[in-house]
Formats: C-alpha cells, structure tokens, sequence
C-alpha cells in the first residue's frame, strides 16, 4: 500500500488500548491488517484462507478489525476526506454524480408510497 494513502487512513483509525494488568500479546500492526483486508476483498477468497505467509495475520484478526473499524466509522470518514481532497484539487466531476436513497435519507419521509394492492384471490361470496 502507498505512504500517502495510509497517511490519510491512519489518523481516522481507533486506538486500541492494552490491559495495563494481562496485556496478551502485541496486536498485529494496523497497516498489515489494511494490507490483508484489501487482499480478502480484493481477490475474494474466503477469510479463513488468508496465507498467513504474506504476513497479514490471520483471516480472522483482519476480519474482526474490519469489524472494528466499519463499527467506528471508519470507511465513512475516509471517504468524506478523499472527496474534500478531490474536491479542493477540481478532479470531482460532479455531472456523473448519483444520489440514492442508500446513501442519503429523503427529508420529511419522502413521497408518500400507495397501499399495496393485494395479490390474493378475491374470497368467494357467501350463498346464504
């Protein structure tokens, strides 16, 4: 992975902090678990078959941090910052930007949806 874009990374991720009493071992340094994480996503293996030969760690160490970090927000604020970056250098072509509902609440609700209409055969009238 490149300096400059763990420069932008590292600040946005949380401290851990040691149990001053049992520490337990070192925790794997937080740019090879980077490194393992974009290994597992980027060529789809399975985590548990992360090759601990290349140094990442194991597949679960680097799964639970990514846990860790998308429950921090992480992902989040590093994309805010790559656009206030792209933004600022005039390299954001806004006319090829979409807004969805995945990403962005509508205000107020949004338009009102219709009731659905029901599927189920309409019940037979009564002879009596």
């Amino acid at each position: 992975m490149a300096d400059d874009l763990w420069e932008r990374i590292e600040p946005l991720l949380p401290m851990r902090e040691r149990r001053p009493r049992f520490p337990g071992r070192l925790p794997l340094d937080d740019r090879k678990c980077l490194q393992g994480i974009l290994f597992v996503l980027h060529t789809g293996i399975e985590w548990e078959w992360l090759p601990q030969e290349l140094g990442f760690g194991s597949g679960m160490t680097c799964w639970r941090r990514l846990r860790d970090w998308n429950a921090a927000g992480v992902w989040d604020r590093l994309h805010q910052v790559l656009l206030t970056e792209l933004h600022r250098a005039g390299d954001l072509g806004w006319s090829r930007a979409v807004i969805d509902g995945s990403h962005h609440q509508a205000r107020r609700g949004g338009p009102k949806r219709d009731r659905a209409r029901s599927t189920a055969p309409d019940p037979a009238r009564s002879t009596t």
